[in-house]
């Protein structure tokens, strides 16, 4: 049976209508229309009316962050034992939300336990670039060899590298 989420409205529907099709573990619902009056209401209150819906909500997914750093959020989240799923780190970008959301969604429903309560922060970091050479390294050590004669045996020819594949013989 798929957990039951309640979707701030900060994810856009286009993308989750799309990536819905794809995922059986949840089924996630727009806060607005579960109930208009909902997006008006404080977060812990939204978490309490969630609780006594007549739906059984697993939880709120959001990227409001602040409600880690609330205490009266925090309190409801305890007592109501909902899941509460934010994803940080999105900078106010609603498809990088939406893709972590879904990159982390099935794990998340098979690890939500609804006698608990839960936070599960969704973040991506933003890496530097590595360089490729340490790529080409570390395949030249899994297969014993030295890198200098990896490079020799796969690197283009001149010739090679200034022909298009693509264009005609």
């Amino acid at each position: 049976m798929p957990r039951l989420f309640a979707l701030d409205h900060n994810f856009p529907d286009p993308i989750v209508s799309v990536l819905s099709d794809f995922q059986a573990e949840a089924e996630l619902v727009r806060v607005d229309r579960i109930d208009p009056r909902m997006p008006d209401l404080d977060d812990w209150e939204l978490l309490l009316a969630l609780h006594h819906h007549a739906s059984p909500w697993d939880g709120l997914i959001t990227t409001d962050s602040s409600m880690l750093n609330q205490a009266p959020e925090l309190a409801a989240l305890i007592q109501t034992k909902l899941t509460l799923v934010v994803a940080i780190e999105s900078g106010h970008n609603p498809v990088k939300a939406s893709g972590l959301l879904f990159a982390y969604l099935g794990g998340i429903c098979k690890r939500t336990q609804p006698d608990a309560p839960q936070v599960w922060t969704l973040n991506a970091a933003s890496n530097p670039h590595r360089e490729p050479w340490d790529f080409l390294k570390r395949v030249a050590a899994h297969n014993n060899r030295d890198v200098d004669d990896v490079w020799a045996e796969c690197r283009l020819t001149p010739a090679q590298l200034a022909h298009d594949p693509l264009s005609p013989a």
